[in-house]
Order: C-alpha cells, then structure tokens, then sequence
C-alpha cells in the first residue's frame, strides 16, 4: 500500500510550523510521510536579520539547521533543493534535481523585497531579506567605512559614510538601530569620530512604524532623534544611484549605502505556478488557506505567500505570528481531511508588537493592552524568542539562543550592556578550582578515616568513620533508633553544647567563638523529606557510606576539570541540604560562590574538559542529530 505523501515546500516560520504540527500529529499513523524542501539546509530567523548585517552576531547565530530541528522526526524528510514547477493536475512537485509526488502539498516559500519597481534598486541598492542579503550589508559597511577613513576628498568621505534606510518598518527601523551601535565600532575601528557617520530614515508615509500604537511608534521616533538619526517622512525615493538617492522633490542626497526595506511581495519563484495570485503576488486562498482553483488538489498556501483578506481589504499580515498561525491552519485542515472530520476557518490572532532599535531599546505593545519600552520591552522580545524555540521543540536553539545574545556577544551589545558577556580567561580560576577540589577532598577523607592517622591506611575506617555501624546524621529519628550509642552519642552532645559559649554569626572563624550553623534545626517540610529518604539506621549507613564515596569523586572531579559546570552545580546541592539538615556552618558559606565561580568553564584551562567537552559534544550530538550537512535529501 502507497504512502500518503504530504509535501512541505520551503522552511521558514510558516513550514517549519506546518510541518512539526504535522509530525506531531501523525507520529503513530506510518502510512503517512512528510517531505520538507528548502534551498537552504537551515532555517534563517528572519526577525534577527538585522543583528547580522549591523555585526551584532555572526550568521550561525540565527541559522537553525533543518535537521537538527527534525531529529527523531522518522516521518520527516529534509530535502536541500529548490523548487521549479508544481504540476497540480498530476500533483508532482519538480526541483531542480528531482521530482516529488504528492497527496497535499502546503507551498510555505515566504515573501522577499518588493522594490514597486523604483529605478536602480536592484542594481545599487541592499536589500535585508536573506542571509546572503545581510553578510553584503556587513561587508559593504566594513569596507566603505575602512575606505572613508582613507579618503582625502570631504565630499566624497561624507558620502561614503552617509547610510541611509528606505522604509520605517520594523525591518527598516531594526536595521538603522543595529547601525547606531555598530557606528561606536566601525568607527573607533578606524579611527574615526562616530559623528562622521550619518544615519537616516526615509519614509514614503507621513509616519513611521505604522502597525504600532502612535504613542509607541512616538517613543521610538524619540529614541531615534535623540541618538542623531535623520527621519524624513512623506519623502519617497523615486531613483537610487551608485553614489547617490533622488527624493520626489527633485533633492538629492550623496550616499554609497542604500538598504531598500520598503516592501514585502509574494516569492517570485511562485509566478511559475500559474496560480491566481493577489496584491504583491501573493497567492489567493480560501479561509482553510486552500489554494484557490484547486481545493480538489490538497495544495495549500501559508506565510508570507498567501492572501486571505481576514477584512475586506485586509489580508493577513506578513509578520511571524500570522506565518505560523496559517501553518498551523493548514496543517489542521489537511489533518481534517486525512482524518474525514470537519475543516476549521483560519481566524488571525495578533497578541501585539514589538520592534527593537539595537540591543538595548525597544518599544512594544503585548496582549494589545500592556505597552512597554526600554529595558522591559527589549527582555520581553527575548522571552518571544525564546518562546519560539519551545513552540518547536529544540531546546539546542533555545540554550544557543541564550548563548549569542547574552554570553557569546561583543562590544557591550547585549540587554544587560556587557555585563554578562564579558571575555575573561578561565586560566585566573584554576588555582581557585584546585583549591576548592582539595577543601571538598579533605573533608571526604576525614570520614574514611575518623580518629586514624592518613598516612596509615590500616588505621582508617575506625572509631569516628562514616564506615563503621554508627550513625553520623543527627537527626532524632536516627538517633533514637541507634540503639548501640545514638542515646549516648545525644546526650554527649547535649553536654558539649552546653560547655561551650552559645553560637556567634560570622562569616569567618573567630578565634575562641562558637561558629554559628546556618539553621539551627531542619525545618518540618525538609524534615519529613530526609526521614521519607533514610527511615532507619540501615538506609542511613548505607547513605552515609554512599556519600562519603560520591564526595571523594566529586572532589577528584574539580581539582582535574572533568565536568566541572556539573561538579560545581552538584556541589552547591550538598551545600544547601547541609544547610537545611542543621550541618553547615555560616563561616563555610563561601563553598556556595566559590561553586558558582567555578561554573565559568574553569575546567577548560590545565583540566581534562578541555578535551573531554568537546569529544562528548560531538559525539552527543551526532548521536541524537546526526551529521550536519550543507545539503539534505536524496540528491545531496
């Protein structure tokens, strides 16, 4: 029996939405296999393209390999080719190495810039709408300012450091805000005065950031002024030049950098389907984003390609929230089809905006009710971004995510202004690391050898060991039931508490003072837990044995750098059950920020996780997402 075949063309947001709800949903079913075309072999985050072109992060950070995405899909086929024809009558999809047939066929191959056909666009200006388009923003930027700054002529030197955006969308004003940071770098870079470069919006409309609230889009307006942005407004660019822009009033202004971000239309590879398209070449669908003309065929249309008017005239937007939102749509509605059950309207619904101006500002509107801006509103695009990856599935993503925007990232370019992301040599933490090792390492040995001597291995393992039948907990129920000397080893204690002068705070030892513990007694709640885990004196001497051991490992673990992140982690986890359990003292509460410490990576400097973390990753890795390639699919 043939397979049902669902096909999946192109993996942005839309297909990439699409096509995990459709594995999710059919992972029992194995009559039926999902293929995913992309040229590419990564999905791009199209939202972040700006970080790339302004030099905030280098490509990888917001390329996201297809196949890692998919791993463990086994009803996902990724497939790295591109798309040349659809025969919707014999329902085959054609690429430029192959052939695909299909049941359904769901063509998600986004948008890319609409230049409404302005002279010289295309051969003098940038456009922000790929990977390629932004690594040529970056690289033209690099050069042009490492020209200027060797350039004698005044009027050629202005031109030349004179960049200039086209349009006040979220694109456009993203772009000219990685611009305002990255200006500090290029031009320090160069050593030249940041004011020499000149930033400048053009905008066709009366007002910028249109899809935002005006007081919204009023705040950003204001951030931009006041970082020495030029905005001009209702001034359309009618020619773009090699050296220069000309507005509709006949005014020209010199500049060798023109980034074109003025309008999205429909992929143009689309127009060689031959099916009824709309405003922008979009491509027309009915309300279960079926492709109009063939709602017989199973093809459907999402992202940035499809017009549905939600509204009469107003068709959804090309933003993330309506891509994946008519992936999901589709998706459901083929699943409808597959399953005989009823096919669901496509209902649009937008939880609001936002747009950041570099990498510590932005402005939003969340839930169309709670706005923000600064600090708040630019912590809340990461979390949106972050949420991303959740929706996915790919907790990779999310921890590489955390790793670019806030750890891996230069020039003070993050929320927090630098302060999480500072480059430091873990070489510095190494003596803290074998030190810290060897606290831990000596305090294990205490408990193997009690009132014996260490360098005489035969005295170990007697009176006062954790090894022998004695209970070392001091927790009542353990010592009521040590029948042998709990009752006895209780009442010591007792006495020897009352010898000594009552318990003084301090976090460090005092000559003659009675450190004090962190608690005095266990609280009830972690009480309870501790006789749950050791009931009687045989579970206690086993755990007191076990842990005796597990210290002495974790010990030898730091002080050679294997595991250390892990080791130190661990460690803090025994610090605060001794804390809880009445058995830590206030004077010792440094172990707690010297694990912390330690948790940089201090295990990669004169430590086996030099070696040890890279292997294991790789082999990880390979393990559960399979060898990273540049091409996918039976053809690569």
């Amino acid at each position: 029996m043939a397979k049902t075949e669902i096909v999946v063309v192109g993996a942005g947001y839309s297909g990439i939405a699409a096509t995990k709800m459709l594995s999710k949903k059919l992972k029992k079913n194995t009559d039926i296999h999902i293929t995913l075309i992309d040229r590419h072999s990564y999905q791009t985050m199209m939202t972040e393209l700006h970080e790339v072109a302004g030099g905030r992060v280098h490509p990888e950070a917001i390329q996201y390999d297809l196949q890692r995405l998919f791993c463990k899909r086994k009803n996902v086929s990724v497939i790295t080719d591109s798309v040349v024809n659809v025969d919707k009558e014999g329902k085959v999809v054609k690429t430029a190495q192959g052939t695909y047939a299909f049941d359904y066929l769901v063509l998600a191959m986004g948008g890319e810039p609409n230049d409404f056909g302005t002279p010289g666009v295309k051969e003098n200006g940038f456009t922000l709408w790929s990977m390629d388009d932004a690594i040529k923003i970056n690289n033209h930027i690099e050069k042009t300012v490492t020209l200027a700054a060797m350039e004698p002529d005044a009027e050629k030197r202005k031109a030349m450091l004179n960049f200039v955006v086209c349009g006040s969308g979220f694109t456009g004003i993203e772009m000219v805000g990685e611009l305002i940071e990255w200006k500090e770098v290029v031009a320090k870079k160069n050593k030249l005065d940041p004011s020499e470069i000149n930033l400048m919006v053009v905008e066709a409309a009366p007002t910028i950031l249109n899809m935002l609230d005006r007081n919204d889009a009023g705040k950003a307006e204001k951030y931009l002024l006041k970082k020495g942005v030029t905005i001009l407004k209702d001034t359309p660019i009618v020619e773009v030049a090699a050296d220069h822009i000309v507005l509709k009033s006949g005014e020209t202004i010199p500049t060798h950098t023109l980034i074109w971000t003025a309008g999205v239309k429909a992929n143009s590879d689309a127009e060689e389907f031959e099916m009824e398209s709309a405003r922008a070449a979009r491509l027309v669908a009915n309300e279960f984003m079926q492709a109009k003309g063939y709602e017989d065929k199973g093809i459907y249309v999402i992202g940035d390609l499809v017009y549905f008017e939600e509204k009469e005239n107003m068709p959804t937007p090309q933003i993330v929230q309506a891509a994946e939102q008519t992936g999901h749509c589709a998706a459901k509605n083929i699943l409808a089809e597959i399953n005989g059950t009823e096919k669901e309207a496509y209902k649009g619904k937008y939880d609001g905006f936002m747009v950041s101006i570099g990498s510590k500002y932005a402005v939003a509107c969340v839930f169309d009710k709670i706005h923000m801006s600064g600090f708040f509103a630019m912590l809340m695009k990461h979390i949106i971004n972050l949420r991303y990856f959740f929706d996915i599935r790919s907790g990779y993503y999310a921890f590489q995510y955390i790793l670019h925007e806030f750890f891996r990232i230069g020039d003070e370019r993050n929320i927090m202004r630098g302060h999480t992301s500072r480059n430091s040599n873990v070489l510095w933490s190494v003596p803290l690391r074998v030190f810290y090792g060897s606290v831990w390492l000596v305090e294990a040995m205490k408990k193997i050898v009690g009132t014996g001597k260490l360098t005489q291995p035969g005295t170990w393992f007697g009176e006062g060991s954790w090894f022998t039948d004695t209970v070392a907990f001091p927790f009542p129920w353990l010592q009521a039931a040590d029948a042998t000397s709990g009752a006895s080893a209780a009442e010591g204690a007792g006495e020897a508490v009352a010898a000594v002068a009552d318990p003084v705070f301090g976090l460090s030892y005092a000559y003659g003072e009675e450190p004090m513990t962190v608690f005095k007694e266990m609280p009830n709640w972690f009480s309870k837990i501790m006789e749950f885990m050791m009931p009687n004196t045989e579970v206690a001497l086993f755990m007191q044995k076990f842990m005796t051991i597990f210290e002495v490992a974790l010990a030898l673990a730091i002080i050679v750098g294997l595991f250390t992140w892990l080791a130190s982690a661990t460690t803090i986890v025994l610090v605060i059950m001794f804390c809880l359990s009445g058995m830590f003292y206030w004077v010792n509460i440094w172990f707690l920020f010297v694990a912390f410490a330690l948790m940089n990576g201090s295990g990669r400097a004169f430590g086996l996780d030099k070696w040890v973390m890279p292997w294991l990753q790789g082999k990880l890795g390979k393990w559960w997402y399979g060898d990273v390639k540049s091409r996918y699919g039976e053809s690569a």
